[in-house]
């Protein structure tokens, strides 16, 4: 994967789609409209001059004026949950640097004068405190989620073994190891490479990138569905995945000769989601949500366009067997 190009990316749709939802009414408000107009000027400046490095600047951008802004934010409100309302007023105004606006400012002397005249509060002990509240939260995550624990281990462990057996970069490693070959599919009957190429992983930014994505999307859906149900998703989209793109090649659709990578998985969870949501439609949420995986669908598709060196056979396989699979599995209620 070409780094500068994947930053790139990232740096002009996060950012144009963030200036775009801005725009709309009971959107994020005037702050996130202007750094992100930012982050689009220095990334379209960058692009000019400097068009080999233009990801990096942009990415830099990005991460200083959007993401570090988000992650402060979201502490901020935390904090003030917790009513430690003078560490919520500090870190508010630190952030005040890197995402200008008069919301936060209202928010940072908001959380000054609660400092000196803190609101009333509760000496009923038997009701748990916010920081209780979500140290438990956390705990239950932890303990609710193994199967993206275990996937997690199971893909670094395999990935430490790629490294072992001669390295991700060397075609017949990846062969002897287990990467997906249509030709030795369908003419050596090696179907055990449907699970196998799973597993396996171009290197560290192509497993950072899978095991990132799991992360986010998939405990939520484990809690949602079970952990039994969760783990089936995400292999038999996986095996979906891998599967279409033997078809296809067959066929004479695609042309590949090597193939790995969760990234098949990762999207049937992306899919589960979809048939999920949309069994529940009627759910608090449920319509802003499925608005929301459109979007991660949308971004997917055109970086797989913008990308050579992906394989969009794999991602759109593993979709819709998840979304199938969604549908199936979706009997509890958000």
């Amino acid at each position: 994967m070409n780094l500068n190009h994947i930053f790139l990316f990232l740096a002009i749709v996060s950012a144009l789609l963030l200036f775009v939802r801005a725009l709309r009414p009971g959107g994020p408000y005037h702050g996130w409209r202007l750094t992100a107009a930012i982050v689009l000027a220095i990334t379209g400046i960058a692009w000019f001059f400097w068009p080999g490095a233009a990801g990096y600047i942009g990415g830099g951008a990005w991460f200083l004026l959007l993401f570090l802004p988000a992650i402060g934010l979201r502490k901020m409100t935390q904090l003030a949950a917790q009513r430690d309302y003078k560490s919520a007023a500090n870190l508010g105004a630190a952030l005040q640097i890197l995402h200008p606006g008069g919301e936060l400012r209202e928010q940072v002397r908001l959380f000054r004068q609660f400092e000196s005249n803190p609101p009333v509060r509760t000496n009923f002990r038997s009701v748990p405190t916010d920081h209780e509240m979500t140290s438990s939260a956390r705990r239950d995550q932890v303990r609710i989620t193994p199967a993206v624990l275990i996937i997690i281990l199971v893909n670094v462990l395999v990935f430490l073994f790629e490294m072992v057996a001669g390295g991700w970069n060397s075609f017949e490693v990846l062969h002897r190891i287990g990467a997906l070959e249509p030709y030795a599919v369908v003419v050596q009957g090696e179907y055990w490479r449907l699970l196998t190429a799973l597993f396996l992983h171009g290197g560290f930014l192509h497993l950072g990138f899978n095991l990132f994505a799991l992360y986010i999307l998939g405990p939520p859906l484990e809690r949602a569905i079970g952990t039994m149900r969760f783990a089936t998703c995400y292999l038999i989209s996986g095996l979906a995945s891998s599967a279409g793109v033997v078809a296809l090649a067959v066929v004479g659709f695609i042309q590949v000769t090597q193939v790995i990578g969760a990234s098949g998985s990762i999207m049937g969870i992306v899919g589960a989601w979809a048939g999920f949501l949309l069994r529940n439609r009627h759910a608090p949420l449920a319509k802003q949500r499925l608005g929301n995986i459109a979007l991660i669908v949308a971004i997917q598709i055109a970086f797989d366009l913008s990308t050579p060196q992906i394989s969009m056979a794999a991602h759109l396989c593993g979709l819709v067997a998840g979304f199938f699979l969604g549908l199936i599995v979706a009997r509890r209620r958000l």
